[in-house]
């Protein structure tokens, strides 16, 4: 690894998932001391002990804001400063993403349950962090969208609108902060190759795979390796931005994957 991330501080949220854990591991990689906030204490505990003395654990509610405002505290308290912060916690109570269908069905308390996590999570991170980032010059926020959020689905309204609602408070914090050297991105995945994609439904999978343009699905170090990057000073040109990362998979027109087939049944 290269160090760019040397001596900065930074905050993963839902650190203790295959994506969070992940982003974690590669800040430290790259020099960085990380705060793995989690729900579940179990699982930052687990994935700041396979990191090492420069990742702390840390349990935390993203829909609480005093909650939030301690992550940030425990960040500066321990590590000295804060320059970057991943919003990455997403709701995953597996009754309440059943329950997250379409707008006549779903519960509003289920509604305003994932927004609230997904959503307003994201602004608290937002809220307390950046005056933290501002006290040292500056900092990076990227927070997980979702290729959800620039398309519809035939379920998962709350998510799916929760993920376009956090494209567009990104492009107000950059917006809003951007002369205060904050930069705020959101990155947007696809279907990432995980256990649980694995673990799917029979045929699942491969039905989603016709549809990227990569041969293989991404893992979650490759999107660690974007997130970083957008945590870099690399980066440093690259604000109020969301990008895919999906192998392409909003790239092209609808019927890509059948008139590939129309085509090699053709030859």
């Amino acid at each position: 690894m290269t160090g760019r991330l040397d001596g900065k501080v930074a905050i993963v949220t839902g650190g203790g998932g295959g994506i969070g854990s992940a982003v974690a591991r590669r800040f430290v990689a790259e020099g960085a001391r990380v705060v793995v906030a989690d729900l579940i204490a179990e699982a930052a505990d687990r994935a700041a002990s396979s990191i090492g003395e420069n990742a702390l654990a840390f349990q935390f509610d993203a829909a609480d804001p005093q909650s939030v405002r301690d992550m940030v505290d425990a960040a500066v308290d321990h590590f000295g400063r804060l320059d970057i912060l991943h919003n990455n916690a997403a709701m995953t109570d597996p009754v309440k993403a059943a329950q997250d269908t379409t707008a006549p069905d779903i519960p509003i308390a289920v509604w305003r349950d994932i927004l609230d996590v997904n959503l307003t999570g994201y602004l608290l991170g937002c809220k307390y962090a950046i005056p933290r980032m501002i006290e040292t010059g500056g900092g990076s926020i990227i927070n997980t969208a979702s290729n959800s959020g620039s398309a519809g689905d035939l379920a998962r309204v709350a998510y799916g609108s929760s993920k376009a609602a956090i494209i567009g408070l990104t492009k107000y914090v950059a917006t809003q902060h951007g002369r205060q050297n904050i930069r705020c991105n959101s990155i947007a995945p696809g279907v990432v190759l995980t256990q649980a994609l694995e673990d799917t439904v029979p045929g699942l999978k491969e039905m989603i795979q016709r549809h990227i343009l990569t041969p293989e699905f991404g893992t979650p170090d490759d999107i660690a390796a974007l997130v970083a990057f957008l945590a870099s000073d690399e980066s440093r040109y690259i604000t109020g931005e969301n990008i895919s990362i999906s192998g392409g998979g909003l790239a092209h027109q609808p019927h890509y994957a059948d008139l590939l087939d129309f085509m090699e049944a053709a030859v």
